[in-house]
């Protein structure tokens, strides 16, 4: 495990923060710094088909072993990017080797303190490797346990022949916080028959659910002047666009009130000024049609808001991101039989669990490729407070040797 810990400490030291606001791929040259180091570490196990797209999707194979060849393929995925909702410049990993049970005040930040009694899992991470930030910024657990995980995986079947398995292609993408991860991914070169992302929380589930997904932003343009002079001429867009927030449903419809299969709506970004503001909101829901719902909800507000105060703009823009991946898995129904067998042979039952997000795996089984998503051992993504075990991303790795197993004697 000690290879593998490295390895994670060494992805996460390299900022890859993504930009929705960017209109490239991907949304932020650093990304490309990670993928390059990933490129270079496949072609140093000896792969002999590893590329890097003009886009920074890294992909190789791991050949099947004797005997195996003509078996389906499949693939692993795990994304470079981390997310945009906090700072990622300048990771400082914090090994905590045999954690002892307690809350974790991290260093850089005393105010910012991991506690037990949030954290059920933590607690049972006692005496295990925790690595988690220093307070000032993410981690990057996702998806770096994903990229350590697969790492390691690929090591140690190149290392060791006599573990029987089919061809396996590995692939890295870029994005997959901002919804983008699978934009320029080509399914044809992946060539693969059924994948998995390693992008999942904990130990031991595998999900075949995700949300569907769009995102919309809520654009108002008023009329700016002088406030000394602004009777009867301003029309001031922050008041406007705070008056449409307030008229969004909250209760039962926000994530800090729904859990379980329940949808949401959640404004996470606004920004601007007198003239002009706009605010950013995720629409949520594991039923799609609902998305269409809450966009109307949207379109309904503005429609008032905007006969209230005839000289401003109020524009509703809607964009799809992803869809839930539960009615394409059920066509391929070994994607879960063979990862569910896998688990138990390693001594985990496995929990099967619907994800409140997306991964890569949305996008790709929409689009033909079967995909759940497993864990890596991460928590508390997307927070300064994240964190990682060890323990569980060794246990992420005998997964996968079992899985390739599993799918050779397909």
């Amino acid at each position: 495990m000690k290879r593998l810990l490295e390895s994670f400490c060494r992805y996460v030291k390299i900022e890859t923060t993504s930009d929705e606001e960017s209109t490239t791929y991907p949304s932020t040259s650093i990304q490309l710094e990670l993928s390059k180091l990933l490129r270079d570490e496949l072609k140093a196990l000896g792969l002999d088909d590893v590329e890097m797209s003009e886009f920074g999707i890294v992909t190789a194979t791991i050949p099947a072993t004797n005997g195996r060849e003509d078996g389906p393929v499949i693939a692993w995925l795990a994304h470079v990017d981390t997310s945009p909702e906090f700072t990622a410049h300048n990771v400082v990993p914090v090994i905590h080797k045999g954690y002892d049970g307690k809350d974790i005040i991290l260093p850089n930040d005393t105010s910012r303190i991991i506690k037990v009694d949030e954290c059920p899992d933590l607690a049972a991470c006692k005496g295990k490797t925790v690595i988690t930030t220093d307070g000032t910024t993410l981690l990057g657990a996702d998806d770096k346990s994903g990229c350590a995980v697969i790492m390691e995986t690929a090591t140690r079947l190149l290392e060791d022949i006599s573990i029987p398995h089919g061809r396996i292609r590995i692939c890295f993408t870029c994005d997959e916080e901002i919804g983008h991860g699978v934009d320029k991914v080509d399914l044809e070169q992946l060539g693969a028959d059924v994948a998995y992302t390693l992008d999942g929380e904990g130990q031991g589930s595998i999900e075949t659910e995700t949300f569907s997904a769009d995102g919309a932003v809520i654009t108002v343009t008023g009329v700016n002047t002088h406030p000394g002079y602004a009777k009867d001429k301003m029309v001031n867009a922050i008041r406007i666009l705070a008056d449409f927030i307030a008229r969004m449903p909250g209760e039962g419809m926000s994530p800090e009130t729904t859990n379980g299969r329940q949808g949401f709506m959640h404004p996470y970004v606004i920004e601007g000024g007198v003239h002009e503001a706009k605010v950013r909101v995720l629409l949520r829901d594991f039923e799609t049609a609902k998305l269409s719902d809450q966009a109307k909800t949207l379109n309904d507000i503005a429609s008032t808001l905007g006969a209230e105060h005839p000289r401003a703009s109020i524009k509703v823009n809607i964009q799809k991101q992803y869809r839930n991946m539960g009615e394409g898995l059920a066509k391929e129904p070994r994607a879960a039989a063979i990862a569910q067998a896998a688990m138990r042979a390693i001594g985990i039952e496995p929990k099967m669990e619907i994800i409140r997000g997306g991964t890569d795996g949305s996008r790709l089984t929409e689009l033909g490729l079967p995909t759940p998503n497993l864990a890596t051992g991460m928590h508390n993504f997307h927070s300064p407070l994240e964190w990682a075990c060890l323990e569980e991303m060794e246990t992420g790795v005998k997964l996968l040797i079992e899985l390739a197993k599993g799918w050779g004697k397909e």
